[in-house]
């Protein structure tokens, strides 16, 4: 949402101050210059890289217009999800976890908020079942280190390619304002103000493509990486849940430890925290 008003306030920014120094607007309004630049930047885009990656940043970008599934709401769930798996390992042994991993069941641990995320819901599924294999804490430490490595580097993948357009896009500007110059050229023999739109729409292609990277493009891609980091904080606190409750420590120290692994502006603080608590434990 706050990409939205963003756009919004650079646009108002930019067109208010134009019109207020005695420009027209008329006069940015240049679609083949923006087909120019938007057009080479996509197929640079999908010329430099899979479809994979291409795939998960069109699906990352446009995720950037609402909000971040990563709140407080969210880390109160986990944090009252792995309560309830420790207090359940504690009560009835690791091996009662053997029935519900896989069915619908699971649901009667982990929270609504906790289960929409897929991949973490995939990544505590697949660690709780080496846990039932008898894995040692040392070896699950190692394994879960490496697989947050490569979540690391897939994550990333998606957001350097869109930092890659936002590179690009003031030199595809500068293309299609040569372009512009070039067709200018041609045109010498023209009346001097049909000469002088052809010059101003020249320029246009070297401001189109600054305010796409700088104004557009570049914020998504900042955005993306912010998403990335708070997706990688939740898989930290839950590898943080999942070592604890390999090593047997209990329910109120598995939650400590995993809180302290939130980001300020998102950890539940203990009071909050301990109500939460009682009321899981009264129903």
């Amino acid at each position: 949402m706050l990409v939205i008003v963003g756009y919004i306030v650079i646009l108002a920014a930019l067109g208010g101050g134009f019109v207020g120094g005695g420009g027209h607007l008329g006069v940015l309004v240049q679609p083949f210059e923006f087909l120019i630049i938007m057009g080479a930047a996509l197929g640079a885009f999908v010329a430099g890289n899979s479809m994979d990656i291409v795939k998960a940043a069109f699906k990352g970008g446009t995720g950037t217009l609402g909000g971040s599934p990563y709140t407080k709401e969210f880390y109160l769930e986990l944090l009252l999800s792995f309560n309830a798996l420790t207090s359940k390992i504690r009560k009835e042994g690791l091996l009662s976890l053997e029935d519900i991993i896989d069915e619908p069941q699971i649901d009667t641990i982990f929270m609504p908020k906790v289960m929409k995320d897929h991949h973490l819901m995939e990544f505590i599924r697949d660690n709780l079942r080496l846990m039932l294999t008898g894995v040692e804490v040392m070896a699950l430490e190692e394994l879960t280190d490496q697989v947050l490595e490569t979540h690391h580097e897939d994550g990333h993948a998606p957001v350097k390619a869109v930092q890659g357009v936002g590179d690009g896009l003031p030199a595809f500007g500068i293309v299609a304002a040569v372009l512009g110059v070039v067709h200018t050229m041609e045109s010498v023999g023209i009346p001097p103000s049909e000469l002088g739109k052809l010059i101003a729409a020249a320029l246009v292609g070297t401001f189109l493509g600054i305010l796409l990277a700088y104004g557009f493009v570049n914020p998504v891609a900042s955005v993306m990486q912010q998403r990335f980091e708070m997706s990688s904080n939740a898989f930290k606190c839950v590898q943080k849940g999942l070592l604890c409750c390999a090593k047997g420590l209990s329910p109120t120290m598995t939650v400590e430890y995993m809180r302290a692994m939130i980001t300020a502006n998102l950890r539940p603080d203990f009071f909050e925290l301990e109500a939460q608590l009682k009321a899981a434990k009264n129903k």
